[in-house]
């Protein structure tokens, strides 16, 4: 028998962040777990990116955190980072987890229980 999850990772998503400074991404990363809203946040970095914004070619250097959380909790976490965020419109992607592991797809569940 396998502890390979798939019926159980449609609850759970993974969601992209970038962070403008070490001090944001800590910020957000400790405040999305203390609160429940993430049960780890992963951060990456620096990482470089590339993007127009209001018609302007701009580089930057940024830290990506990688977010794990179940799909009921996106819509408080989102409005939690744009309260905190330095970026008028800071990045927040959720892609769906579609299998895992089940002991860590329940681990995420009991880090961030039910509304």
């Amino acid at each position: 028998m396998s502890d390979f999850g798939s019926e159980l990772g449609t609850d759970y998503c993974v969601v992209y962040l970038t962070a403008a400074s070490l001090e944001q991404a800590q910020l957000l990363a400790d405040t999305l777990v203390q609160e429940q809203l993430a049960a780890c946040v992963n951060r990456v970095g620096p990482v470089h990116s590339t993007y127009l914004w209001q018609g302007e070619l701009c580089q930057d250097q940024e830290y990506l955190l990688i977010v794990k959380t179940r799909q009921m909790r996106l819509s408080a976490l989102t409005a939690r980072v744009q309260a905190l965020h330095s970026y008028e419109v800071p990045e927040v992607i959720a892609l769906p987890i579609v299998g895992g592991l089940d002991r860590y797809l329940k681990w995420i569940g009991s880090q961030t229980p039910d509304l």
